[in-house]
């Protein structure tokens, strides 16, 4: 066996800790003490094999294209039941990647996994974005239907994401400003580049990022690209690891685990620029049993975020997103710390965020959605969390949502509901929150500390917000909520009033 197998042997037996005969979890601590009932998760194992990279073809060159040297690999691992790929140090220009069963992915320290810009070799796939069934390019890492599958080690991966992105001009410097605009492409606006027309025209007949009325194969090829891929797609697959790895630059969403089961994040970055439209860090979809741990996330939109689906085709697949557990993360500027929504029409429940940070984020905890989505989210559970710098509310809860964050929407005139507020009739398609709880939460420096808006026919119900003390230049805001309980709440105003309520029930203050 090779030194570099030991090497990974030995790293995998840290994982795996010998009690009375049986494998115990090195993630058990997690578990202990949870406010709803979870299995204890336990990484994958794989077998005692394994492929180089350079063995199958590769050369890690900058130049050279992967693209086959990575299919060849997985094929030989596959056919030998699994194994390890390894990548070692070097940088390793590649195409897509397609996963199989039984396969970890190993970035040796000094590895670069670089993905192409060429657009050709990303063909368009069936998928769901946006909570949608639609049609995006293939993603450069994907896998579906598999079991027992892991991107680990000590590398990073670049998804070559500012060849895909529009961008907008009050997001970057002049000099990154002119190094875009450079490179041709077309304009929305005076202030807001596109790559090529066809990623225009994609923009002008989407809602949400999601093309609609598209029949013929010649009007996808036409907006082919607009249609930014998520950087790793992984959907339907059981025991999913990732770990220690630096995930960046990704064209849209950077992870994306839809419909998987028993999944482990533990103590990787991810990063896109401050720019970055859609450059979500974590969107974790419809997914149950779930830890995201000692990671970190500094990207162009939201952190960590919780979905379901959207609308019809969310209720339609009707899988909830449940059992997870955020601990020990930290989040960079975004749009949103952690996030539930907007798209949660398939349900969210038995959410655990403990000890994070959200350091410069437009919003720290948000949680977002609008009529027409139906779903519920329940029994979410927040503890021991710090904010400071935050740039609208420290906490949002807006069953209004219009698509823009929380920023944009203050720059439009549009922070708060201001329409709508008809009582309408409860149907599938009214959202429902209810049972969240808040304990030992501190936020420093915020726009505004709290905003509680529910809806006319379905407020936001049972709200326990305990031991949370919140700096802010306004106060806390609640409307359209029935049963909210406060103990040892305090907001510190630079201007106005701590608390205002309308519309509020059973409110009990201790």
């Amino acid at each position: 066996m090779s030194l570099r197998m030991i090497f990974i042997g030995a790293t995998l037996s840290l994982l795996l800790v010998a009690c009375g005969g049986e494998e115990r979890s090195p993630y058990a601590a997690y578990f202990e003490d949870l406010p709803f009932e979870m299995e204890v998760l336990v990484p994958p194992t794989f077998p005692d094999r394994q492929v180089d990279l350079r063995d199958a073809g590769g050369k890690g060159d900058g130049q050279f294209l992967n693209t086959q040297a990575f299919e060849r690999a997985m094929q030989e691992l596959a056919g030998q039941g699994g194994g390890t790929l390894y990548v070692p140090a070097g940088v390793w220009h590649t195409g897509p990647i397609v996963f199989r069963s039984n396969i970890r992915l190993y970035l040796e320290k000094g590895a670069v996994i670089l993905f192409s810009r060429d657009k050709s070799l990303y063909p368009l796939v069936e998928t769901v974005f946006e909570g949608l069934d639609t049609r995006r390019c293939q993603s450069p890492i994907s896998g579906r239907q598999l079991e027992n599958i892991a991107i680990v080690g000590h590398g990073a991966i670049d998804g070559a994401g500012d060849e895909w992105r529009p961008v907008k001009r009050d997001k970057v410097t002049e000099s990154q400003w002119r190094s875009f605009v450079s490179r041709g492409g077309v304009f929305k606006r005076d202030d807001y580049w596109f790559p090529s027309a066809g990623a225009l025209h994609g923009d002008t007949i989407s809602n949400m990022n999601v093309p609609q009325h598209l029949t013929t194969e010649e009007e996808w090829l036409a907006v082919k690209d607009f249609l930014r891929p998520v950087m790793v797609s992984f959907i339907a697959c059981k025991n999913v690891f990732l770990q220690g790895v630096i995930f960046s630059n990704s064209p849209s969403w950077n992870l994306h685990p839809l419909m998987c089961e028993n999944v482990i994040i533990d103590g990787i970055q991810v990063r896109n620029p401050s720019y970055a439209q859609n450059g979500d860090g974590l969107d974790l979809e419809s997914c149950r049993n779930a830890l995201v741990v000692n990671s970190s996330f500094d990207v162009g939109d939201d952190g960590i975020c919780i979905k379901s689906g959207k609308d019809e085709d969310g209720r339609r697949r009707a899988r909830v997103t449940e059992n997870v557990i955020v601990e020990n993360c930290v989040v960079y500027r975004g749009h949103g710390g952690f996030v539930v929504g907007s798209e949660m029409s398939g349900g969210v429940r038995n959410i655990l965020v403990r000890s994070c940070s959200f350091l410069g984020t437009d919003v720290g905890l948000r949680f977002k959605s609008r009529r027409g989505r139906g779903g519920v989210v329940e029994n979410i559970f927040v503890e021991n969390v710090s904010m400071h710098d935050i740039a609208t509310d420290s906490f949002r809860f807006n069953l209004y949502y219009g698509g823009k964050s929380a920023s944009e929407a203050l720059a439009a005139g549009e922070d708060g509901a201001v329409a709508e507020r008809d009582l309408l009739p409860v149907t599938e398609e009214t959202p429902m929150f209810r049972n969240l709880s808040f304990k030992n939460v501190t936020s420093v420096n915020a726009r505004r500390a709290m905003y509680f808006h529910g809806l006319p026919e379905m407020p936001i119900s049972n709200i326990n917000l305990e031991n949370v003390t919140i700096s802010a230049r306004y106060g806390a805001e609640f409307m359209e909520v029935d049963g909210l309980q406060m103990k040892n709440v305090r907001v510190f105003p630079q201007e106005g009033e701590a608390f205002l309520f309308a519309q509020v029930k059973n409110l009990v203050e201790k």
